[in-house]
């Protein structure tokens, strides 16, 4: 079971991040290219795809149900409130027991690639090309 998630994660990291950028390089050596956010990407699908379910376990989204005396209730229990006694369909509580149900690793995998992608294009790499147009003045 294990090989089977891992090598899916593994070709659906290489598929999807090879397609997820539609704008040209603009420069060879800003360090932002697909091979350069491959870390970020392996390291957070890899962070939610182990870690995720074991997290939602401990707020209280579990595979029977949502967890009685837990954050998970909790949250139930306030968006029942707001929404007039019935959680909405859609909404944070009804997505993370869903997903806390399935234990989407795999969901939770390609979520945790693509945060670690749009961490590596919206931080390091601006965070290079300021630093590179401050020394270019």
């Amino acid at each position: 079971m294990f090989h089977g998630t891992f090598s899916f994660f593994i070709t659906y990291l290489l598929f999807s991040s090879t397609f997820a950028t539609t704008d040209p390089p603009s420069d060879e050596d800003d360090s932002c290219g697909i091979i350069d956010a491959l870390p970020y990407i392996v390291v957070g699908g890899g962070a939610l795809m182990f870690g995720g379910p074991a997290a939602l376990g401990y707020l209280g989204f579990t595979t029977k149900g949502i967890a009685a005396k837990s954050i998970a209730a909790i949250m139930m229990k306030i968006g029942a409130h707001i929404n007039g006694g019935g959680v909405a369909a859609g909404g944070v509580v009804s997505t993370l027991q869903s997903l806390g149900a399935k234990a989407g690793a795999s969901a939770l995998g390609g979520l945790g690639a693509k945060g670690g992608y749009y961490y590596h294009k919206y931080f390091v790499c601006e965070k290079n090309k300021k630093s590179t147009s401050k020394d270019a003045h």
